[in-house]
Parts: C-alpha cells; sequence; structure tokens
C-alpha cells in the first residue's frame, strides 16, 4: 500500500469517529499554502514574529520530504505519520486561581496516546523524519496574569514552547529547527505531536487531539490552551461559528469577541488557531512570562 493510500484509509476512519470524539476536529483544507521563510523582523500577518532571526539550512530534523509538499503548497491529508498508540500516566494541566494569577502545573505529558519516539525503523516515518528522541515528563509550573493585558507594544515569540494547551502538551510556533514550516515537513504523531531533544512533546498547529472547553452560545470555539502571556488561545471557529483564516485575525493571530473566559462570556482580546500558517501565534500581544 503506498503512501497515499495508506493516508486515505487512515482519514476516511477518522471521518468514521469524527462524531463520537468528545473533542473539536480541526478540518484542514485540501491543500495549504507552505510556510517557508514567512519569518518576519515585526509583526505581520501571515508569518511568525520570531526573536531567533538566523536559522541553520543544516539543524536536525527531517531529512526528506514527500509528494504532499508540491511547490509552494503542501497537503495534510497525504502525509504519513508516526506510528503507535502509547498511552501516558498522569498528563493534563491542573489550572488554579490565586488572586490575580493563574497558576498552571504540568508533566507535560498529554491526556491522549501518542505515537513510538523515537520514530522506529520498521515505520514509514522513518524514510523522512528519524526524530530519535523519546518523550520524557517535565517539572513545569507557569504563573500568568488572571486578566493579561495588552501591552503597549508587541513581542517576538521564542522558539520552542509559546503557551500550553489543556490536553497538557506544549504548543510551539510553527517553526522547525531550520525555520521552515514545521508541520508541513516534520512527520509528527496521529495527534500532530512530536518531543524535541529535551523530551518535551508539542503541537505546533491544530490538533484533532487537543482538549477544548466550553463553546460560547454563539458557536464561538472554546478555549484549548493559554499563551505565554496570559491571554487564551481558542479553536478555529469564531463568533457564530466561522471557519477563521489568517484575513479574520490581527498580525499576532488573535482578536476581540466574545468567548468564555473563566466559566463566563466575556468580550475579550484572544487567539485562535487557523488551519494555515502560522497555525497558532505569530507574536505576543500581551507581555510573556520569561
Amino acid at each position: 500500500m503506498t503512501f497515499r493510500q495508506n493516508s486515505k484509509t487512515i482519514f476516511a476512519a477518522l471521518a468514521l469517529v469524527a462524531p463520537m470524539l468528545t473533542t473539536p476536529v480541526y478540518a484542514h483544507d485540501n491543500k495549504l499554502p507552505l510556510g517557508d521563510g514567512q519569518v518576519s523582523s515585526s509583526a505581520q500577518s501571515d508569518n511568525v514574529y520570531s526573536c531567533q532571526q538566523r536559522f541553520n539550512p543544516n539543524a536536525p530534523g527531517a531529512q526528506a520530504s514527500g509528494d504532499w509538499i508540491v511547490g509552494d503548497n503542501w497537503y495534510p491529508e497525504l502525509k504519513p505519520t508516526v506510528d503507535g498508540d502509547v498511552m501516558w500516566a498522569g498528563g493534563g494541566v491542573q489550572v488554579s486561581l490565586s488572586g490575580n494569577t493563574r497558576v498552571i502545573i504540568s508533566d507535560l505529558l498529554p491526556t491522549h496516546a501518542t505515537g513510538v519516539y523515537p520514530v522506529q525503523r520498521s515505520d514509514d516515518a522513518v524514510n523522512y523524519d528519524r526524530n530519535p528522541n523519546s518523550i520524557k515528563a517535565q517539572n513545569f509550573s507557569l504563573e500568568l496574569p488572571a486578566q493579561p493585558e495588552v501591552a503597549s507594544s508587541v513581542s517576538c515569540v521564542p522558539m520552542g514552547m509559546i503557551g500550553i494547551s489543556l490536553s497538557g502538551a506544549a504548543i510551539f510556533n510553527a517553526l522547525d529547527a531550520r525555520g521552515d514550516d514545521a508541520p508541513a515537513h516534520e512527520i509528527q504523531d496521529d495527534c500532530g505531536g512530536h518531543p524535541e531533544r529535551e523530551g518535551m512533546y508539542h503541537y505546533h498547529n491544530a490538533s484533532s487531539c487537543m482538549v477544548s472547553q466550553a463553546e460560547t452560545s454563539d458557536g464561538h470555539s472554546g478555549l484549548v490552551g493559554y499563551a505565554l502571556d496570559g491571554f487564551g488561545i481558542y479553536g478555529v471557529e469564531g463568533a457564530n461559528a466561522k471557519h477563521l483564516s489568517n484575513d479574520d485575525l490581527d498580525a499576532c493571530h488573535g482578536h476581540t469577541e466574545t468567548v468564555v473566559w473563566d466559566d463566563t462570556e466575556q468580550d475579550i482580546y484572544h487567539y485562535h488557531l487557523t488551519d494555515e500558517y502560522p497555525y497558532t501565534i505569530g507574536c505576543f500581544v500581551g507581555t510573556p512570562v520569561k
């Protein structure tokens, strides 16, 4: 069976079970624009405003690409995934409020199954990405403002963690170590995650395995995580269940609308996931914690 046939079989099976999932499935367009080269030194739509501006084209990462990348576009449904169905003890996050502070504690292990890492020689994915890293629990705690405020100027996003999801996995920006479009080039597992060299399991884009809190009464997506500046990260639907694109958001990948925030509907600024690059956050509108 070819990769193309295998991918189509997997996605057909997912389509059958999707209605039974308790978390939202983030649909991908058939064709997505490739984000390679879209790294900016200031806030700019469709870009990652990265604190790191120089990248090594020979840095570790995927060693090959397949037929899912065609010219300036890529096709998510054609990309292979890392095999495996590994469950982890613990996982998830503990979120509590202490005065004006939101306290988050996690081992950064997800509540869902992951692929087998390091990638096994018997796995088709090894032909494209030999990720040698193992998933490891982390000792992680974070204190964020409970009611974050927009800063006087936006901030760049670091390489590595830019936020944490409610599933327990870290959220990284859209870039791989070479400065290219990570979701397009790197091979992840069925939940869209993989570990970096320290063992931190993370997503670079929306995942069907993300845990989501309650939607608003008009169908706005629920909270899926927190950015390092304290603002919430929400799913791909805006008000009236509109499937959002970059054109609906500012350069940092957010806007102000009514969302469920700490169990009440509030009209506040927040970030959104989108199908298209940069997928999560382009820059911070608030002041990120160090």
